[in-house]
């Protein structure tokens, strides 16, 4: 079913309405499939009810480590439980580890399992392996930006849109060159990623023609300490500039760095993501804004996926939840279900249905 929304991006943010996750999910298609430079079609999408038989999926993250996945691992989680299904969770330990993502692909089809969800390390590290484990397990992939080789479908968002809307929301506070320019310390995340590539593009591009200037660069993987050495190396050479952006473990570690060298309220920060940290920052006035590209739902969208293609029932190759930058003017009425696991899930690696 689709419903066409002209001037309002959400019927959650533009009427209040709640939407349960087993009901309808108010996301977006895209036209063609795996085409950020096509079309997204506004979509009510109903998922699927319950699987005819209790699958086994196999899941691959790049890491557990980052809040942000443990919010994709829940929706995974609480899918597969509601349509009765198995799961076996795999992370590889961090952005560096093609190598064990590569042998957690064996270990997948070594399994015999129905169907691979995988949230690539690489945006085309995985592409060999991938191509030949396509002839006979179907695999989808989740939230990280992969090429499209043998895959059959993909439940993510445009990291380029992310970025871009990043770009635009500092753009807007800072249009032009002038009295009112802008420097940044920009921390896009590790530069070997499938998704660091397109939200440096789209954050440049957000920027182009305002008066933001990047002034300092550190590229790194999402780990709070690795992020916290490169914040704490641009502070030791110089202070100068009005914002911190970057990762979200980035922002974390900068609420209590700014604190400890008393620049806070004089340095503003930026995530680029959404995470529990993130949330409580930016209600506390201690992070300025992120945008929520829904992990929750799209660790949920890629299990409903997995199962309709085992099913025959696939009908929407590629989809994403909507894009929605959350700052200080709407957190307060902002629903997080979508976004943020309960501050009680621990990372769960197996899921067996009764």
């Amino acid at each position: 079913m689709i419903f066409r929304l002209t001037h309002c991006l959400s019927l959650v943010f533009c009427f209040g309405i709640s939407l349960p996750a087993y009901a309808v999910w108010d996301i977006v298609a895209w036209d063609p499939p795996f085409d950020y430079q096509g079309q997204m079609r506004p979509l009510l999408y109903q998922p699927i009810e319950k699987a005819t038989q209790p699958w086994h999926l196999c899941v691959t993250y790049p890491h557990l480590k980052d809040p942000y996945w443990l919010s994709v691992n829940y929706g995974m989680v609480e899918e597969v439980k509601r349509l009765g299904v198995n799961m076996t969770v795999l992370e590889a330990g961090g952005y560096p580890q093609l190598s064990t993502q590569i042998e957690q692909l064996k270990h997948c089809t070594n399994s015999a399992s129905d169907a691979i969800i995988v949230g690539t390390v690489s945006f085309n590290g995985l592409s060999p392996s991938i191509r030949k484990i396509a002839q006979t397990t179907p695999v989808v992939a989740a939230v990280n930006d992969i090429e499209n080789i043998g895959i059959s479908a993909k439940a993510a968002v445009s990291w380029y849109s992310m970025g871009e809307k990043v770009g635009q929301y500092l753009a807007q506070r800072h249009p032009t060159k002038g009295d009112n320019e802008a420097k940044v310390a920009w921390f896009p995340g590790p530069k070997e990623s499938g998704w660091v590539k397109f939200i440096d593009d789209g954050f440049h591009d957000g920027i182009a023609g305002s008066g933001v200037q990047i002034v300092a660069v550190k590229w790194g993987d999402t780990g709070k300490e690795i992020q916290r050495n490169l914040l704490q190396e641009v502070l030791e050479e110089t202070s100068d500039f009005d914002y911190i952006v970057g990762t979200a473990l980035t922002a974390d570690v900068a609420v209590s760095e700014l604190l400890s060298r008393n620049l806070r309220g004089k340095i503003d920060i930026v995530s680029t993501y959404f995470t529990h940290n993130v949330f409580r920052g930016i209600k506390r006035g201690h992070i300025l804004a992120a945008p929520t590209d829904s992990p929750v739902l799209q660790g949920r969208l890629a299990v409903d996926q997995a199962v309709r293609i085992l099913e025959g029932k696939l009908t929407e190759r590629h989809l994403s939840p909507r894009i929605v930058m959350i700052d200080q003017y709407n957190v307060g009425q902002f629903n997080t279900e979508n976004s943020l696991a309960p501050a009680s899930f621990w990372p769960t690696f197996e899921v067996v249905s009764d």
